[in-house]
């Protein structure tokens, strides 16, 4: 069967693997990650729902490629539970308070109460010391956030191998926390023009 033509959007896995890459050598680039967070919401916000997660998001293709290019995964369906609402609002939850406690602990080293830790939590469990990325000395606050940060970046990542080894390859898309969130948007901007109509003439 002929593929179609594939489009700029189907390379959009290098930015993904060339951030994570960058990451590795120099820490500040985690910032970059923001990106992801502020497009989806912008998109979403703006009326064009899940344009990104269908489109444009680098590690959804990246994910779609090791997968399926390269068979790395075992393309099998995911557990209905994974796929449920509550489990995917509850892992939104549990990701926003890991954001959330990352933040906290930026501030702590804006405010000078705790000194700059020069690590990346994987998995929000393991430590890895990370300091030969940090080479560039900045304010501590911001090479603070950006461990943190690379910390979410490397953490989501690596959820996203492991499920795409396990079932399908973009089974992290069912579960992602920016997909939720953008899918919530959604629902909320139908339920508010649903009750803008029932006030139409």
């Amino acid at each position: 069967m002929k593929q179609g033509k594939k489009t700029w959007s189907d390379y959009l896995w290098i930015a993904t693997a060339l951030y994570l890459f960058l990451g590795f050598f120099n820490i500040l680039f985690a910032w970059l990650g923001l990106l992801c967070f502020a497009i989806p919401l912008i998109i979403a916000l703006s009326g064009n729902g899940k344009a990104y997660c269908n489109h444009y998001c680098g590690r959804g293709k990246l994910l779609e490629m090791l997968g399926s290019r390269f068979k790395l995964s075992r393309n099998r369906p995911m557990p209905s539970w994974m796929k449920s609402q509550g489990f995917r609002y509850s892992f939104l939850a549990f990701f926003l308070v890991m954001f959330t406690t990352m933040l906290f602990a930026t501030w702590l080293v804006f405010r000078e109460v705790r000194t700059l830790r020069e690590v990346v939590t994987l998995l929000w469990t393991f430590r890895l010391p990370w300091h030969w990325a940090y080479h560039t000395p900045v304010t501590p606050w911001i090479a603070q956030f950006a461990f943190g940060f690379y910390s979410v970046m490397l953490t989501s990542t690596v959820l996203g191998l492991v499920t795409m080894a396990l079932y399908k390859p973009r089974s992290w898309c069912v579960y992602c926390p920016m997909g939720t969130a953008t899918q919530g948007i959604c629902i909320l901007k139908d339920k508010m023009r649903a009750g803008e109509s029932e006030f139409e003439f």
